[in-house]
């Protein structure tokens, strides 16, 4: 049985966060941008996970998405998935780097990647809930 409560609440952060990202990307906070990014697709995926009834555990986007049933429009998505993994951790930690600080390592094209990979996720969990809701998938 879906729980659609609990995709809605999750989805929802993820489209918040997401647009949170679109802030920081105008911005100029490129780093900020793409942890935002990684957030709204990490947040998106548990959302399906959650309406499933399944475990999401951890923050790899790639590692949730392997988690999901086959036959869901967000499997082909790995490739973005792991792009964003990278901006998990050294977008937010000075010590994440040898010299400098995270903000001295993002650009502009980061960031727009980072966003347009995390509207792709949130678009194919969206097409995934909708073909479960119709009794597909």
């Amino acid at each position: 049985m879906l729980d659609e409560g609990e995709y809605r609440r999750w989805i929802r952060s993820s489209m918040t966060t997401l647009e949170s990202a679109r802030g920081d990307l105008g911005r100029g906070d490129y780093n900020w941008a793409c942890f935002k990014a990684h957030q709204a697709a990490e947040f998106a995926v548990k959302a399906l996970l959650h309406g499933l009834g399944l475990p999401a555990h951890g923050h790899s986007v790639s590692g949730l998405i392997a988690k999901l049933p086959e036959g869901l429009a967000v499997r082909g998505m790995l490739q973005e998935a792991k792009a964003l993994d990278k901006y998990y951790v050294p977008t937010r930690y000075p010590n994440a780097w040898s010299e400098g600080n995270p903000e001295d390592y993002y650009t502009r094209k980061d960031a727009e990647e980072a966003v347009d990979y995390a509207g792709r996720i949130i678009g194919g969990v969206e097409d995934s809930w909708r073909s479960l809701g119709r009794g597909g998938g």
